[in-house]
């Protein structure tokens, strides 16, 4: 808001009265109606605090306490984003008092006797360049307010989009619609309990929501046969991993591009035995490893055409066989520490806060 010069509060700290009587008349002939005085220099910050001024007229030499230590006191109180220029009224006119002032932050120096004009002009300018700069800051503060909401717009549309995606794959084979979450959000926690940086962890946890998003080109009559695929059928349902990383190729986000490495690689096996390219060990990246285990405990649990779930016990008895052979022996024991704590993973992934760079901190994933 644009301050109006009349209106500014205007604080007078000098130690003789007929200084502050004068300098009273002079603001109230200039039509600032606004003026506090204080005689006592100790008093200074108490008034400024109370007062809250626009403005500050300070005496150089005052007894008890220079006009140089209250200038340092009162620019203790100020704000590094608040210009409020403090003004140093002496009759001292030797330059080392002079460089001394300013170098402790006064805006302008001014000598006794002073012209009423004179002064009247240079807190006018003062006070305009006040008010300039609380226009620029209050414009950048609204700047940084609607880049934040656009940003948050932005990214809450785009894994609006990703979810979106998820769903359109897992309707296809999984009647509940719930089973990316879930992968999702166990991913997460397992990245979490292996020291991933938060970001990395929240990033995961959505990312691996689009793990089958090849399926989208898989024919129903193998996607959802009631029964064993045949090796014809089962080589063409292999094709969905690498259907899933081209439809998320190049992209330009971290988010899609680990997504595409994920898509890739979920069926990978530590001893080389996966799809679609035998990668072993690590060789595979650690995302897919990670969903790997998740999307193989999630499948287990849940009724298939071909089979019926599986208790928990099952499941975890067979994580723990194909520790070193189907999965990471580090994510698996990880995985069964965190079944073993109570810790489910299957809650929503955290949305994520921010774009940008993924932090080092943590397994790099």
């Amino acid at each position: 808001m644009r301050l109006t010069y009349h209106d500014a509060r205007i604080l007078v700290v000098d130690d003789e009265e007929r200084q502050l009587e004068l300098m009273r008349f002079i603001l109230q002939g200039g039509g600032y109606r606004r003026v506090r005085t204080e005689r006592d220099p100790t008093a200074a910050t108490t008034a400024f605090l109370e007062f809250e001024p626009d403005l500050v007229l300070l005496d150089l030499h005052m007894p008890g306490m220079g006009g140089v230590e209250v200038l340092e006191r009162l620019q203790a109180l100020i704000s590094a984003d608040v210009y409020l220029p403090i003004v140093v009224v002496s009759g001292d006119l030797t330059l080392e008092s002079r460089r001394r002032a300013l170098d402790v932050g006064a805006r302008d120096f001014v000598t006794k006797p002073y012209d009423a004009d004179e002064i009247l002009i240079r807190i006018r300018n003062l006070l305009e360049t006040r008010s300039l700069y609380d226009d620029l800051r209050d414009h950048s503060l609204s700047l940084e307010s609607a880049v934040r909401m656009r940003t948050g717009e932005l990214l809450a549309s785009r894994l609006e989009v990703v979810e979106r995606l998820a769903v359109c794959a897992e309707f296809r084979d999984d009647v509940t619609g719930s089973h990316t979450r879930r992968v999702g959000g166990l991913s997460a926690s397992i990245a979490a309990a292996l020291g991933a940086h938060e970001r990395t962890v929240e990033l995961l946890g959505q990312a691996a929501q689009l793990h089958d998003i090849g399926k989208i080109g898989i024919p129903d009559a193998i996607l959802n046969k009631p029964g064993p695929l045949s090796e014809e059928e089962f080589e063409v349902m292999k094709t969905h991993a690498e259907i899933g990383a081209r439809i998320q190729a190049n992209g330009r986000s971290d988010l899609i591009r680990m997504a595409e490495r994920v898509a890739l690689s979920h069926h990978e096996r530590w001893d080389g035995s996966g799809y679609p390219h035998g990668l072993a060990g690590e060789g595979i990246p650690l995302v897919a490893r990670i969903v790997s285990v998740a999307d193989v405990v999630d499948a287990l649990k849940q009724d298939r055409p071909y089979r019926e779930a599986w208790p928990e016990e099952r499941v975890l008895a067979y994580i723990e066989e194909q520790r070193g052979r189907l999965f990471d022996p580090r994510i698996a024991e990880v995985f069964l520490r965190l079944r073993a704590h109570g810790a489910s993973g299957n809650g929503r992934p955290t949305p994520l806060r921010a774009a940008g760079a993924l932090s080092p901190a943590g397994p790099s994933l």
